[in-house]
């Protein structure tokens, strides 16, 4: 372990006490939220994000020397296991190398070399390999290894050549060389399969494509794969004779003095063709896929994180809106709470094309429900229904509309958990329920829907899942601790993100919560069957019970600091209930003239804890989701046809992706702000609101062209 440590230190270049206290931490089963926010004094302060690059980090080299003695103990039982070979394996700092050296040593199935080697022909291959100079001639060299099993020199020398191939095809050294030479000067192509159907030409970019293997952009990998899944594309990758010829030759070579030096040459050919180069094309594929897969995986993740964190626009009575042709546009209207106060179906649309039937039922419900805010969802009818809604909001002060993103919502809506949250309402109606919550509080909802659904990604539906799956729960994990969680609310969706729960605990917690009442104080959590003294370390300062019996409760500090939160009040005269103003100033007032170092000396705990804690008693619970730029709420809506060059706008960021960023701007397309108009320095997320100015409108093809504007 302890040089994994040095590894894992060396490589996030962070010192080595910081790590090893980190691992420390992470084998004695604490996450990692826990450990951000509790253990900065054993960490030294560092972030969630470094402590998870640890924790990864340490599972991929534990896993790497978990491989490393199979391999060791496989080689041993063979009883080829010599000290030098043993030095290597040990020395191998990646999988791929540790995988190159064992290569020789696999067990195989039955191979041409393997039988060769049956047959006797051993001997003849070695050599070969040596190259030896003789005055013999090839009959003579290879008269011995004729047998009943061999029965002329063709075939001796045959099966000693396969015997050549496949030791040459494993080496690893010319497996690592041949590798680099083909990331470096390789080329992936692709063209389309004779008679394969692509009806909406989605592979014509790869139809005759040619890319320097280490250009390729992640989203060409896979969309390059994708297109070989679906039989569309046929793909290859292109090594140049002299790269794989250099890599053999450094450890294989004709002496043209040798009487073998032909049979060299034809075995060179022979494993280049038929074994070596196909293996390092497998393996530059694998590696091109692992890397697009990772970008896209970060990519999403990072989408995701931003989509969870989007503000509350709470304090609203909302009407969902899930717009429809046919079936006619859902309507659910939801409390400040998120709970259903009224629903209703209308038909303004094609076909029934009721309008003022649906605008008179919008306004009524709008009038005896007292809605602020309507939500309409972002997919068929969307801009339809926008028309219809702005016309509406036009004639009503105070009452606005917002489009939001629908993804998941049917996913949601046929849920266990709808049904349970929604008994007896029709499917589709939930999905209105959710279109409206979403906007008061999209993290309790979106965290009710499997995250792949939410649509911010990059061909997630691509990618490893399970890594994906990791990365995602990490991600949500993260933000939900971040935010804090109202244990006498939460679903138990949301709940179980909290770190140290889990879903089978967080419906303990639910079952709990109905059964006697609100949540009175943390310690009252201990109640929960299951939920013993590692769960409650690891969750109660994550979760949040507001006017219960201890105001601390309500903030992010842990009960195993309640002490010390209770000593600073006492020194600035303070009770926890005192008027956050006061309590301020006085708090102020105390770190003017008091040292940090000194007083969290003083009180027995580290300054960055207490640094923590003053500042939650001075904003106790405070949501993260507060200091961000509320959505963008509206009034009016405007088509393509009132767009023009050069106009500014605002918008709101839907989607980065490899190639720019998608933009709402209030009309029924996207705008695309490609790459290229990015600023430099500005790091552009999901719910991002910024201004932009139009490049460019094509109303045919419905695309929008954007820059930033200044």
């Amino acid at each position: 372990m302890a040089d994994n440590i040095t590894k894992i230190a060396t490589s996030l270049n962070l010192p080595r006490t910081k790590v090893a206290a980190t691992v420390d931490l992470l084998e004695n089963d604490n996450t990692i939220p826990f450990i951000s926010r509790y253990r900065k004094e054993a960490t030294g302060g560092l972030d969630e994000e470094q402590i998870r690059s640890i924790s990864e980090l340490f599972d991929k080299l534990t896993k790497m020397d978990e491989r490393r003695q199979t391999i060791l103990s496989s080689i041993e039982e063979q009883g080829k296991l010599t000290p030098e070979l043993k030095q290597k394996i040990q020395d191998a700092e990646t999988l791929v190398a540790l995988e190159d050296i064992y290569q020789p040593y696999k067990p195989k199935r039955h191979t041409r070399a393997s039988i060769a080697r049956e047959k006797g022909l051993q001997g003849l291959a070695i050599l070969i390999l040596k190259q030896v100079r003789s005055q013999e001639t090839l009959e003579n060299i290879a008269k011995p290894y004729l047998s009943e099993k061999v029965n002329s020199t063709e075939e001796a020398l045959d099966g000693a050549r396969d015997i050549v191939a496949e030791t040459i095809s494993d080496h690893s050294d010319v497996r690592r060389l041949l590798r680099e030479k083909a990331l470096s000067f390789g080329t992936l192509t692709s063209s389309k399969i004779e008679k394969a159907e692509d009806p909406k030409m989605v592979y014509e970019s790869y139809y005759e494509y040619e890319g320097q293997i280490d250009r390729i952009r992640p989203h060409q990998v896979l969309a390059i794969n994708r297109g070989e899944k679906e039989e569309v594309l046929k793909v290859n990758v292109q090594i140049n004779e002299r790269d794989w010829r250099y890599a053999i030759n450094n450890y294989f070579h004709a002496d043209p003095k040798s009487v073998m030096a032909g049979q060299l040459e034809k075995a060179i050919q022979d494993s280049a063709d038929r074994l070596l180069l196909p293996a390092i094309e497998r393996d530059i594929r694998k590696t091109l896929t692992e890397k697009a897969e990772s970008h896209a995986i970060k990519v999403f993740s990072s989408n995701l994180g931003s989509l969870l964190t989007t503000p509350m626009l709470a304090g609203h009575v909302v009407m969902g809106v899930d717009p429809g042709f046919r079936t006619g546009c859902k309507i659910a209207v939801v409390n400040q709470t998120g709970k259903v106060l009224d629903t209703a179906t209308i038909y303004p649309h094609e076909p029934q094309k009721k309008i003022n039937e649906a605008i008179e039922t919008i306004q009524q419900m709008v009038k005896k429900h007292h809605v602020t805010l309507i939500s309409i969802g972002n997919g068929t009818a969307s801009r339809e229904t926008e028309q219809m809604v702005a016309q509406i909001t036009r004639n009503i002060e105070q009452l606005h509309y917002v489009i939001t993103s629908e993804a998941g919502a049917s996913v949601y809506s046929a849920s266990p958990l709808a049904r349970a949250e929604l008994p007896g309402m029709d499917v589709s109606m939930r999905g209105a329920v959710s279109i409206a919550r979403r906007v008061q509080d999209p993290l309790a909802e979106l965290v009710k829907i499997d995250p792949k659904s939410i649509g911010v990604g990059l061909y997630q539906h691509d990618v490893d899942q399970k890594e994906l799956g990791s990365a995602i729960g990490g991600v949500v994990e993260s933000v939900v601790n971040r935010v804090g969680v109202d244990i006498n609310s939460a679903s138990p969706s949301l709940l179980s993100y909290v770190a140290g729960i889990g879903s089978k605990l967080a419906e303990k917690i639910v079952e709990y919560r109905d059964e006697h009442g609100e949540f009175r104080n943390r310690n009252e959590i201990k109640n929960v069957t299951g939920l013993g003294p590692k769960a409650f370390e690891q969750s109660a300062g994550f979760l949040r019970i507001r006017e219960g019996d201890n105001p601390l409760d309500a903030s992010a500090i842990h009960p195993e600091s309640y002490s010390i939160a209770e000593a600073v009040l006492e020194k600035v005269k303070m009770e926890p209930q005192t008027p956050l103003k006061e309590k301020a100033a006085a708090i102020d007032g105390l770190k003017k003239t008091v040292k940090i170092d000194s007083l969290a000396q003083e009180l027995g705990t580290g300054s960055m804890t207490l640094e923590d804690i003053l500042e939650q008693l001075v904003r106790p619970g405070r949501d993260p989701r507060q200091d961000l730029p509320a959505p963008i709420l509206r009034d009016d809506v405007m088509k393509m046809e009132d767009l023009t060059n050069g106009m500014r706008l605002k918008g709101t960021v839907r989607n980065v992706v490899d190639f720019g960023a998608f933009v709402d701007i209030g009309v029924k397309q996207d705008g695309l702000l490609h790459r290229s108009q990015f600023v430099s320095g500005v790091d552009l997320k999901v719910g991002d609101i910024i201004n932009v100015e139009i490049l460019k409108i094509e109303t045919e093809r419905g695309r929008i062209s954007l820059k930033l504007a200044q």
